[in-house]
């Protein structure tokens, strides 16, 4: 059994309720959690890849070990950035307002990158970079700079590709009533948006800040590695597109088709 779309729109409404009625507090330590669990299911990705034969194979490997990470988020319990940006529906009914919706979105976009960044200085320092004779570390490495690398608009773009495909999975999560159903439904939405290597911000704030730590511990002097980088040329842009990708493609118009009222 699902519930049908109609009914995952509405049941948001109550259940976005629930995400800004949080502590400010609870709110951080969820989003903690959820960009822990984003960042655990990088460095699988980047594992899976890095030990494969060809690199098209490493690329689906890693693209199908990645949705781990959603899985943790919806099921485990805790607060993501990304999938949040479906806030606004309850937003346009009228049932929170602006600063509950800003509120929300600013304390768990910290919380994420925090949770980031902790597991980036664990897996870093912990020498998980050793594996497949210093593979993984130089993986890493070339994924942050590639990822500090991108032209702003083309950051900007792929980040509404990427929450386009994370808010659509989040979506099919709810409508499963299952827990079997609900891993199935987040799949392929995201193990397409990192096979495609489109831009997420939360995993984002783990592979960069990887990179970072993985260049300093190697001794290595990248240019492109660096916060301003980080911050202005990646995760600004990202995070832009993924509020446009999640918010408007997938918030506004599923509102629009589902619970917007006839005149």
């Amino acid at each position: 059994m699902l519930n049908s779309p109609a009914e995952v729109a509405k049941n948001y409404i109550k259940i976005g309720v629930g995400k800004v009625s949080l502590t400010a507090g609870k709110m951080f330590l969820l989003g903690v959690m959820a960009g822990a669990f984003i960042a655990i299911g990088g460095i699988a990705s980047t594992v899976a890849g890095a030990g494969a034969p060809w690199a098209a194979i490493g690329k689906l490997l890693g693209a199908m070990v990645f949705p781990g990470g959603l899985a943790m988020v919806l099921l485990a319990g805790s607060e993501l950035f990304t999938g949040n940006c479906l806030l606004i529906i309850p937003f346009i009914e009228k049932k929170i307002n602006l600063k509950q919706l800003l509120k929300s979105w600013g304390i768990v976009y910290l919380g994420n990158l925090v949770g980031g960044i902790l597991v980036a200085a664990a897996v870093v320092f912990s020498h998980t970079g050793d594996m497949f004779g210093g593979g993984v570390g130089a993986s890493i490495v070339s994924t942050a700079v590639a990822k500090c690398s991108l032209p702003f608009w083309d950051a900007v773009l792929k980040g509404v590709l990427c929450n386009f495909l994370v808010c659509i999975a989040v979506w099919i999560s709810f409508a499963a009533k299952t827990v079997g159903g609900k891993i199935a439904g987040l799949f392929f939405p995201i193990m397409m948006f990192v096979l495609c290597g489109f831009e997420h911000s939360v995993a984002n704030m783990y592979y960069i800040s990887a990179g970072l730590f993985q260049n300093m511990l190697s001794g290595g002097a990248d240019a492109a590695l660096n916060v301003g980088n980080f911050l202005g040329a990646n995760l600004l842009p990202v995070t832009i597109g993924n509020i446009i990708g999640g918010a408007l493609f997938v918030g506004v118009i599923y509102w629009a088709v589902y619970l917007r009222k006839k005149k």
